[in-house]
């Protein structure tokens, strides 16, 4: 979501990510201080944290590390490379990770912190919100990589659908099909559409299973059922599903990674 404005023009819209009640609620009175801070959501574990930071899409989120359902890395992992709020982690993490998050120009609160830690981390997130968003989340993006490498491929995908947040799992997708800058998420006979490009997609998908075909078009080889010879040296990948799709001649070599030859 694109913001107009200053800061000095419109609150932080700000998350907050803590499973502790009472530090959770510490957090929150801290904020509440502050005239530009307006605090969207509260949350206490890492399913209900995506859920609400890809309905929100808030400036900013205090987000603890280790939390239910899914840590603090892996909710980053699973809203993506792209669109990331600002993030302050709250965490009790050892010296290489703090390291990390000083080397990338991001923030952290090591428990237990004091107001002025606090209020300095607050400052230097709203210099980063004014001055550097973009590079805010690219560094964000190196880091998830760093600290979680086995978090690089997709296990599922977050999707708005009917004004919900739903969960896809990656390995029931069918095929993906670029549309502008939104991916086409096809499943079970239903689209789903995701705001990221197809080529990011395909970074963060397995390539083991899945596999780009044309340009536009990311198939699942799971559901491949048969590939047949087209026109002009092209291919038609049939799926499971009963779709059809092209394989670009530009392509080919896709068919020898998909029948274990190399060509």
């Amino acid at each position: 979501m694109e913001r107009t404005g200053s800061l000095a023009s419109m609150k932080i819209r700000t998350i907050v990510v803590e499973d502790e009640p009472l530090a959770r609620a510490r957090l929150c009175g801290l904020l509440e201080a502050d005239a530009e801070i307006e605090i969207v959501a509260q949350c206490g574990d890492g399913l209900d944290a995506v859920a609400q930071i890809a309905s929100l899409e808030p400036d900013l989120v205090f987000l603890d590390i280790q939390l239910p359902e899914l840590d603090g890395f892996q909710v980053l992992t699973e809203l993506g490379g792209e669109n990331l709020p600002a993030v302050v982690f709250v965490t009790a993490y050892d010296k290489f990770a703090i390291k990390a998050f000083e080397v990338h120009a991001l923030d952290y609160l090591l428990k237990p912190f004091d107001r002025e830690r606090f209020q300095t981390a607050l400052a230097r997130v709203k210099s980063i919100l004014a001055q550097r968003q973009n590079k805010l989340r690219t560094e964000l993006s190196k880091l998830i990589g760093e600290l979680r490498p086995e978090a690089k491929h997709l296990k599922r995908l977050v999707v708005k659908s009917g004004g919900k947040v739903v969960f896809l799992n990656a390995t029931d997708v069918d095929w993906l099909e670029s549309d502008d800058n939104y991916v086409n998420v096809r499943l079970a006979g239903k689209n789903h559409l995701v705001r990221e490009t197809l080529g990011a997609m395909e970074e963060r998908l397995s390539p083991e299973q899945f596999v780009r075909i044309s340009r536009s078009v990311i198939v699942n080889t799971e559901r491949i059922r048969s590939i047949e010879p087209g026109l002009n040296g092209a291919y038609i990948v049939i799926l499971s599903t009963g779709d059809r799709l092209s394989l670009s001649r530009g392509y080919r070599a896709t068919i020898a990674k998909l029948i274990g030859k190399e060509e």
